[in-house]
């Protein structure tokens, strides 16, 4: 049984200059389209990037190098166009359409292959969600199982491993579908039912601590599913080159990333809802202290998306607007969580904050030290930027590597964290709570507020009137 090349965890991948190491083995400076200057790959004509990908019986490509070009290569062409040539070049170079076929070149390259194979299916398995990607790749593996009986248990694996993975991929999507169901606006229970009934979040769980925790698990899993190629994703969806709108129109390119983003604007209304539910100003009070105190715990765990969307349902209008209610709340731990989280000089406080997190998993004994939730919408915010700042190709019409070094850097980061098992037990009940209890819209939330605390000018008056 020949043993396959191993894949190093990603945290190994991208060390502070990993490129900078003698990567390309028996590649000489600016060789074939590829332009180097000190061992660093800075750009190349793409025929020449794509063959760079392809291992030969000498060479097999650096694992940096093949996450970095299959991660960017998709704002040059559509993955079932690379996959197409890729498997054309395997073939095409070992002669492996040749009928009489000899078994010992075969061991020579079929192991570095099915290690390109195993490691674009485990990396980006999204992308054989497409037939043509799925085609390619069957007839590439079974060319080389044929060839030799030895890789036909390796090539089955390979390919059990990624159906395994896409009907998982599946069966979240139908879970999501089913929560968007349930959890709609509730404008008319708040007027129907009278506030014994209503469950509320401190009765649920009267424990911060506890929530923050399942929180993580709701982060966790959410992060888990969204691909490495969705940030890119993202970036191409509006390609006015691109004449088959059929693949980037399709929504499931990104949808697990909109599911996340869905996720933090849920929580914030949940906040806002929770805090202007209750009819008594200290309960409405306690409320507050309540998420104050599960924002923080949020933080000392490292989970800064759900500290986010708790700080920003606190700042919503309807919350703010609630001045006797804050008269009655200990204010200053709220103020170091919004100094934290405060956006001036670009997020200076979260960022230092998300360097000692990410330090801290860097060298973390267990699960719990290993966290790093991301204020998920800056990250994206980050990658744009980046997008934008740099241009896809060089005046000469090279594509510009340096750019997607960057890039790969910034996502391979985050799948080093959306990897790590959540360290909490799960409980059931607040899950279910936190993921399906009703929450109001803008238009709600503000008729419960004045509720509470009437207008206090016109506009505010107004509002009320055409609310009610």
């Amino acid at each position: 049984q020949a043993r396959m090349p191993q894949t190093p965890p990603f945290a190994a991948m991208f060390d502070s200059n990993s490129h900078n190491r003698n990567l390309y083995q028996s590649k000489e400076d600016n060789c074939g389209g590829l332009y180097y200057n000190d061992n660093n790959l800075l750009s190349g004509s793409l025929e020449a990037l794509i063959q760079h990908l392809v291992p030969n019986v000498d060479y097999y490509p650096d694992r940096t190098y093949i996450f970095t070009f299959l991660l960017s290569s998709r704002l040059f062409m559509h993955p079932y166009e690379l996959m197409a040539k890729v498997c054309h070049l395997c073939i095409e170079q070992q002669r492996l359409s040749e009928p009489g076929l000899d078994k010992n070149r075969i061991r020579k390259i079929a192991p570095k292959i099915l290690q390109l194979l195993t490691e674009w299916t485990e990396t980006f398995p999204y992308d054989f969600r497409d037939e043509r990607m799925m085609r390619n790749l069957k007839e590439l593996a079974q060319r080389i199982a044929s060839g030799d009986e030895m890789y036909r248990k390796n090539v089955q694996q390979l390919l059990q491993n990624l159906i395994r993975k896409l009907a998982t991929v599946s069966q979240y999507e139908e879970v999501l579908a089913k929560i968007n169901a349930t959890s709609t606006d509730c404008l008319t229970v708040l007027k129907t039912k009278p506030q014994s009934i209503q469950r509320d979040i401190i009765t649920v769980c009267n424990d911060p601590y506890a929530l923050a925790q399942q929180l993580t698990h709701i982060e966790l899993e959410r992060l888990n599913y969204i691909g490495p190629e969705e940030f890119v994703q993202a970036l191409v969806q509006k390609d006015p080159l691109d004449n088959d709108k059929s693949c980037y129109g399709d929504q499931k390119k990104t949808r697990t990333l909109e599911a996340y983003v869905e996720w933090f604007n849920r929580l914030s209304y949940l906040v806002a809802t929770e805090i202007c539910l209750p009819v008594k100003k200290k309960h409405r009070a306690r409320v507050i202290e309540y998420f104050i105190d599960v924002a923080r715990e949020c933080f000392n765990i490292g989970n800064f998306n759900s500290l986010m969307a708790i700080i920003s349902g606190m700042n919503m209008s309807p919350v703010s607007r609630l001045k006797k209610t804050w008269a009655k709340v200990n204010t200053a731990k709220f103020d170091i969580l919004e100094h934290q989280m405060d956006p001036s000089s670009n997020f200076y406080n979260y960022r230092t904050a998300l360097r000692g997190a990410a330090q801290r998993s860097l060298t973390a004994h267990s699960n719990r030290e290993k966290i790093v939730i991301p204020f998920f919408s800056l990250l994206i915010k980050d990658i744009y930027f980046l997008n934008e700042g740099c241009a896809n190709r060089l005046p000469n019409g090279h594509v510009n590597f340096e750019k997607f070094w960057e890039l790969a850097k910034q996502v391979s980061e985050f799948m080093m964290w959306k990897q790590v098992e959540c360290p909490f037990e799960r409980d059931r009940n607040i899950l279910q709570y936190l993921l399906t209890v009703p929450v109001f819209s803008d238009d709600a939330l503000y008729l419960a507020s004045y509720e509470s605390e009437s207008p206090e000018n016109h506009i505010e008056k107004d509002r009320w009137k055409t609310l009610r």
